[in-house]
């Protein structure tokens, strides 16, 4: 399994990968330290509620979400951005077509290809 990405990454070059009904990803530059996701939603998708040991951050580039974590979900449009601490419970549901750019440390080995 490829631990680290290139130095430099064209999204042109990356494929899209589809992992859910209405969600497709594309993961972008990472090392074993960090991960950078570009997520697509089509407006309904849900992410479903899940846990794991990495932190992460995201930030909406557009569309409308609301967003669950733990008991508390919020409203976020473009521009907005929310952290999740590990093994907290979090899942968004789309409201508005749109995608979102995830960051986990340490990165999700999950995501990589065998």
């Amino acid at each position: 399994m490829k631990t680290k990405s290139e130095g430099f990454v064209f999204d042109k070059n990356v494929k899209w990968e589809t992992v859910g009904d209405g969600l497709t990803r594309k993961v972008l530059a990472y090392d074993g330290q960090i991960m950078l996701v570009r997520v697509c939603f089509k407006k309904g998708a849900v992410g479903s509620q899940h846990a794991h040991y990495h932190s992460q951050t995201s930030y909406v580039v557009s569309g409308k979400f609301e967003v669950t974590l733990g008991k508390e979900s919020k409203i976020l449009t473009a521009g907005d951005s929310f952290y999740v601490e590990p093994d907290l419970i979090h899942g968004a549901i789309c409201l508005e077509e749109g995608e979102l750019i995830d960051v986990f440390s340490p990165h999700r080995s999950d995501f990589l290809k065998q």
